[in-house]
């Protein structure tokens, strides 16, 4: 079992390229602004770099740990510490039956958008309601990021080479 590095570089990109899509005003942008309760002002007293590269590293954080829900040999990896060399025999014969099963990405973008709905989705709710903030910006907030991940859990599953 190999990570990807540029498969999961690629990933981590795709928040920020899908963020200046999904945010643009021509999009979802002058919505969630409003939504937001974000000015002009406001967005101009941001450090932009550090905000990019801050979204940037965590994006890769993200990217990295989406494999272990799309590439389920990550599983039988972890049980066995991670040393193929410890590796009892049932593991070899895991390996040669299901070694790139469900490696696709189709698969990957699945799993990446069930991560999106039934995890990613009711922290954004949750936190949006104790911030009193509208449904608009939840599903705004919530669609985007299920979006993201079903295009990274894409990449990482489906970017076997």
């Amino acid at each position: 079992m190999e990570f990807n590095f540029l498969a999961i570089f690629v990933a981590a990109i795709v928040p920020l390229i899908l963020g200046f899509i999904w945010y643009n005003p021509k999009t979802f942008g002058n919505v969630w602004m409003r939504e937001a309760e974000m000015t002009e002002e406001k967005m101009k007293k941001g450090n932009m770099p550090v905000i990019f590269l801050g979204s940037l590293v965590l994006s890769f954080l993200l990217a990295f740990s989406i494999q272990m829900l799309t590439n389920h040999q990550t599983g039988a990896y972890s049980l066995m510490g991670g040393d193929p060399s410890l590796a009892k025999p049932s593991y070899e014969a895991f390996m040669a039956d299901y070694g790139n099963a469900f490696r696709t990405f189709k698969h990957g973008a699945l799993h990446g958008a069930l991560a999106g709905v039934f995890m990613f989705i009711p922290v954004i709710a949750i936190n949006g309601m104790f911030e009193r903030k509208s449904w608009k910006y939840i599903m705004i907030n919530g669609l985007y990021w299920t979006t993201c991940l079903t295009v990274m859990g894409a990449i990482v599953c489906g970017w076997t080479a």
